[in-house]
């Protein structure tokens, strides 16, 4: 990779002043040469996991960005694909992504996650990658609620949760720093930039997808590694509208 392609210091230190939206606007030509981009080994695995679970037919990318995770829905899914985001510059990379690729593109939108502007039972398969830092746990259920009517009865909203760092560990303490970190640049500096690690834990979200109509099982993905207790590093989270 040159290192041109990477984001500078300065160029991240602007996003970071920046608010979420403008942010992304701003990253999004460097995006893909980011640790920020999801591995393409949690794509690929979460693709195998769905590929046992369909056939699918109508699909969205929630939150796509640059349409990295995108070509999950491409390999699983029968009929339509779109990718919702707010962000005009991510977008613009995700048309650029496709323009060349075989068969129907995607159908791009910009909007809000929160609002998605399609009609009810629109999908029957809604997939999210390394999106759920920016939405705070009191936005949870609204989100949930939201993909829960846009999904079809007996739709499907997947989405990897690796295992949180265990406490004392460098992750662990660094994900903490992060946080803190954050949370003190919004307390001072404005517009908002929110994104945190540490506020989508495991239970939490089983609760509130079971209060919007999901039912929930876990789909361990092993080829993403195991910890020292033998647990898998990574699941795929499985909500199917009630």
């Amino acid at each position: 990779m040159m290192s041109s392609e990477r984001p500078t210091l300065p160029e991240l230190a602007r996003q970071a002043l920046s608010s979420v939206q403008r942010g992304y606007d701003l990253l999004a030509p460097k995006f893909d040469h980011t640790r920020y981009r999801t591995p393409d080994s949690v794509l690929d695995a979460t693709t195998r996991a769905l590929k046992t679970l369909g056939p699918f037919t109508d699909g969205l990318d929630l939150c796509c960005g640059t349409g990295a995770g995108t070509r999950v829905l491409r390999e699983v899914c029968a009929g339509r694909t779109a990718g919702l985001d707010f962000s005009a510059g991510m977008l613009t990379q995700a048309r650029y992504r496709y323009a060349t690729a075989p068969g129907p593109g995607p159908h791009w939108v910009r909007g809000d996650a929160l609002a998605p502007p399609f009609r009810p039972g629109t999908f029957d398969l809604v997939v999210s990658f390394g999106a759920f830092g920016h939405f705070l746990p009191a936005e949870r259920p609204r989100l949930f609620a939201r993909v829960r009517e846009t999904l079809r009865d007996g739709g499907t909203f997947a989405f990897p949760m690796a295992a949180p760092p265990r406490p004392g560990t460098a992750a662990y303490w660094t994900l903490l720093g992060f946080d803190a970190a954050m949370r003190v640049r919004n307390a001072v500096w404005r517009p908002r930039f929110v994104m945190y690690y540490r506020t989508w834990p495991l239970a939490e979200v089983h609760r509130d997808l079971l209060l919007a109509g999901f039912d929930v099982a876990l789909r361990p993905l092993p080829e993403l590694g195991r910890r020292a207790d033998d647990s898998p590093r990574c699941r795929l989270l499985l909500a199917t509208r009630r």
